[in-house]
């Protein structure tokens, strides 16, 4: 009911924020199979938010990875998917589970555990909004907000890693 609602008005883009999540898989297949028939047939776009990162996966061909409320790294979803380039994207792509090929071990490619506190999202140090967390963090990080900025071809990210040259480590 809620799609032919936002239908009725002929729009371009669809806003779909986690239109899918209290649905169960078979559900979810479904309306994930027709919000891509729709988009192919009426010519649709759609911003679709979820934290189900299979879902994204499935139904996007671009995205858009968020961290307190900032972008930090855009790109084709092919791309992102299987060379993410900011630490945080790292460490969500590689807590999605997956199916063994029967040869490898769950713990061949554990899941990266972010240590440190979230900061408060309402009074943000400056710097990098995920200094605190990241693994790879600088001393510029701590100070310099990273603009979101080509990494390559259609990939952004905002990270010091990925400036030139790049910044010196952080000494622990």
């Amino acid at each position: 009911v809620a799609i032919a609602r936002a239908l009725s008005v002929r729009p371009r883009l669809i806003v779909a924020d986690e239109a899918v999540s209290a649905l169960d898989v078979s559900g979810q297949a479904q309306i994930l199979n027709l919000f891509i028939d729709l988009r192919e047939r009426l010519g649709l776009s759609y911003l679709f938010v979820s934290h189900n990162l299979s879902v994204i996966k499935y139904i996007s061909h671009r995205v858009a990875v968020m961290y307190l409320g900032k972008i930090v790294e855009l790109s084709p979803s092919r791309i992102l998917f299987t060379h993410p380039l900011h630490p945080y994207t790292q460490a969500l792509l590689s807590a999605i589970p997956q199916i063994g090929d029967g040869q490898s071990s769950i713990f061949d490619n554990p899941a990266i555990l972010l240590e440190g506190e979230l900061p408060n999202p309402i009074d943000l140090p400056p710097g990098c909004r995920f200094y605190n967390r990241c693994p790879a963090r600088m001393d510029i990080c701590r100070q310099v907000d990273p603009p979101l900025e080509a990494a390559d071809t259609n990939h952004l990210v905002a990270c010091h890693l990925y400036t030139s040259p790049p910044p010196a480590p952080d000494q622990k």
